[in-house]
């Protein structure tokens, strides 16, 4: 059943028409059997209960009046289901974060052209504010007064910041067990913070209760009512690698899986891109990286299977760590239509690779990162990915929010002279 809210600031209409509060977008259209519906706080086909997802109109997109816009993803404002003046609206703005050229990194690993595109420099130094971003503007549309999530840890930061921003409500739910510093940067913000007692599934599962009964009645959940929109900020994603990549395709990407929307949505800006002309299309192959204590996407891909089995999930990555990823067909579906491969990595391989990345080019990835970097590496020992060909790996989050995965520490500790440092041993 298609769920929706009572709203009093709603300015939609029928589907194939274009509505001022939401740019280009036209409609809601099912990715299973493509019933369309009016642009709505609605996520799920009434017809055969498939995912519903934003379709568009676009005109007048050129580089040129990206290259003329916002230093955030608003720059990108023709491409989203956003209206053309969000920039001047209360906002984080975020976006436009760095993508880094790794050489040390690829001769460290032998590999040609590494890049690595760092989503920590976002307002909250995760990837989650693009996407709560446009879920922000869908809820202030509808006229909800609170922003809402089930979270894994970053995206309950991003509400909460994106809420106390716009002068917005916030209550956001968790599963017990997070990361220390996850917590309070959730918390800080000021709104509500509630932990569930289980995984991240049982928490998805009571806040969709939650929407269907009336004490969720002008409630915005980012990523259940409002997922239409909120899943359409990973395609600036795409947009900004291609953008800064001179306007070119990578050859290869390597992208982490949680609920899976990322890669797809990644996938749908590259093909965008293509389609508007603003890439000279050509062949891209696209990897999905999970940790081995929850890869049930990775599973699934390796036995040839269409669908996923859920698992209990046991990793460091905890902001991977969704057992029954609401888009896993759509990623098996875009690895092996380009090409390319869903892997999955161990805890311990998983901080390996966050300290090579740390060593060899001086970001500190959170355990996400790890696993993007971790399956990276594991590709290319197995000839699955090409050294010679262009790569980007994401970079979803920042290492500080996950301290107690890597358990680094001082060198050594001496006397304040320098006889105790040469003593020491510590000269090289």
């Amino acid at each position: 059943m298609a769920i929706t809210a009572t709203h009093s600031a709603a300015e939609t209409g029928t589907p194939g028409s274009a509505s001022p509060s939401f740019g280009p977008a036209v409609a809601l259209s099912c990715r299973e059997c493509g019933e369309r519906y009016p642009l709505g706080p609605v996520f799920a086909c009434e017809q055969c209960f498939g995912p519903l997802e934003v379709a568009y109109e676009f005109s007048g997109v050129t580089r040129e009046s990206i290259a003329a816009g916002p230093r955030s993803i608003w720059r990108y404002a023709g491409l989203l289901p956003v209206p053309a003046d969000v920039a001047a609206k209360p906002n984080l703005a975020p976006g436009l974060t760095k993508l880094v050229r790794a050489d040390n990194l690829a001769r460290e690993l032998g590999m040609r052209a590494l890049h690595v595109k760092d989503d920590s420099g976002n307002p909250t130094h995760s990837f989650k504010d693009r996407v709560v971003a446009i879920a922000l503007e869908a809820a202030r549309t509808f006229g909800f007064t609170t922003l809402s999530c089930s979270s894994t840890g970053n995206l309950a930061g991003a509400v909460g910041a994106a809420a106390a921003r716009a002068g917005l409500r916030a209550c956001v739910f968790i599963p017990t067990g997070l990361e220390p510093g996850k917590v309070v940067m959730a918390a800080v913000y000021g709104g509500q913070l509630i932990a569930i007692d289980g995984s991240y599934d049982d928490v998805n599962r009571f806040c969709s209760e939650l929407i269907g009964d009336p004490a969720g009645e002008g409630w915005g959940f980012v990523n259940v009512n409002l997922r239409p929109y909120y899943a359409e900020g990973s395609k600036t994603l795409a947009y900004e690698i291609a953008e800064q990549l001179d306007w070119r395709l990578p050859d290869q990407l390597v992208i982490p899986i949680a609920s899976g929307s990322q890669l797809t949505k990644v996938d749908k800006g590259l093909r965008e891109l293509i389609a508007l002309g603003l890439v000279e299309e050509k062949p891209y192959k696209i990897f999905g990286a999970q940790a081995t204590g929850c890869s049930p996407v990775a599973t699934a891909y390796k036995a040839g299977r269409e669908v996923i089995q859920p698992v209990k999930p046991d990793t460091i990555a905890k902001s991977l760590a969704i057992g029954n990823p609401a888009d896993a067909p759509y990623v098996l579906d875009i690895a092996r239509r380009t090409g390319g491969a869903v892997e999955d990595v161990s805890d311990p391989e998983i901080v390996d690779a966050i300290k090579l990345l740390a060593r060899t080019e001086g970001i500190f990835a959170e355990t996400a990162g790890g696993v993007t970097l971790g399956v990276l590496r594991k590709l290319l020992a197995a000839g699955t990915l090409d050294p010679d060909a262009e790569t980007v790996v994401l970079n979803t989050g920042d290492g500080l929010k996950t301290l107690d995965a890597v358990g680094a520490g001082v060198t050594a500790t001496i006397k304040p002279s320098l006889d105790a440092f040469l003593e020491a041993g510590l000269v090289r």
